[in-house]
């Protein structure tokens, strides 16, 4: 009994809420209604971003009291996370997995490689027509950093849910 006392006593343990969001909402976001399911689409990266994403949604940063949830299907999702620049091989997966998520669907540029391929530019495994997700798919939101701090993700996807 003492543990289930420590805990009731302790309470929720989690980073305070930042300021809300500066960023302008988009458009699609409105029709969300404050909550979001997310999936994580690595594009080619170094797995960096992926790292600081789970640490935005765990207990300490709490992305989900902002509405957004993690789901594990792109046919769930309302948000996909991209990161990493496009590869050659994920540049038609890249575009299936935004075709399978159902409308209004939001596409979240994550890291600096998203963006503009960061310290991939130039790379062999970049075709001439891919590297940014932007050069592929239509991006709503973008969060740089290399790679971005947990709470710039939960920024962004602030910007998404507008809680």
């Amino acid at each position: 009994m003492g543990l289930l006392r420590k805990i009731r006593d302790t309470g929720r343990v989690a980073e305070p809420a930042p300021p809300p969001p500066g960023g302008e909402m988009p458009a699609a976001a409105r029709e969300l209604g404050g909550s979001a399911q997310v999936r994580c689409v690595d594009a080619g990266s170094c797995n960096g971003c992926e790292i600081e994403i789970g640490m935005a949604f765990n207990p300490v940063y709490d992305a989900e009291r902002y509405g957004a949830r993690l789901v594990a299907s792109p046919r769930h999702a309302d948000v996909l996370l991209v990161t990493g620049p496009v590869t050659r091989n994920m540049a038609a997966p890249l575009k299936a997995t935004v075709a399978a998520a159902a409308e209004p669907r939001l596409v979240v540029a994550v890291g600096d490689c998203a963006l503009g391929c960061g310290e991939f530019t130039g790379g062999y495994g970049l075709a001439s027509e891919t590297g940014a997700v932007e050069d592929l798919v239509r991006v709503d939101v973008r969060i740089p950093g290399c790679p971005p701090e947990p709470a710039a993700i939960i920024a962004g996807l602030r910007q998404v849910t507008g809680r």
